[in-house]
């Protein structure tokens, strides 16, 4: 079951959309054909903001995933959202955006 993998929980904001993750257990890259199946949908006009404790490539593999929206951002807790993938002129790749 997913749920002993990973767990995702979604807080839609008016700018963007929160996808927060959980992991259950270290994560094998062959989990990621499971995980592929549950992540979930985002509307896109809205960027998306990832945020949750995991290795660098399910980041990275997440990231990919999301393409089709106006923004991706990560979050650090040191800084904020920091804008890593931009499909519109109104927000700057290296932008930190404030929390909604």
């Amino acid at each position: 079951m997913m749920e002993d993998i990973i767990v995702f929980k979604v807080d839609e904001k008016p700018k963007y959309t929160l996808v927060y993750f959980e992991l259950k257990k270290n994560l094998e890259p062959s989990d990621l054909t499971l995980i592929q199946r549950v992540i979930p949908d985002v509307h896109s006009k809205k960027g998306v903001v990832l945020s949750g404790r995991g290795p660098i490539w399910l980041y990275t593999f997440l990231a990919h995933h999301y393409h089709y929206v106006k923004f991706v951002a990560v979050h650090d807790p040191r800084i904020g959202y920091i804008i890593t993938e931009s499909h519109t002129p109104d927000v700057k790749i290296g932008e930190v955006i404030e929390e909604e």
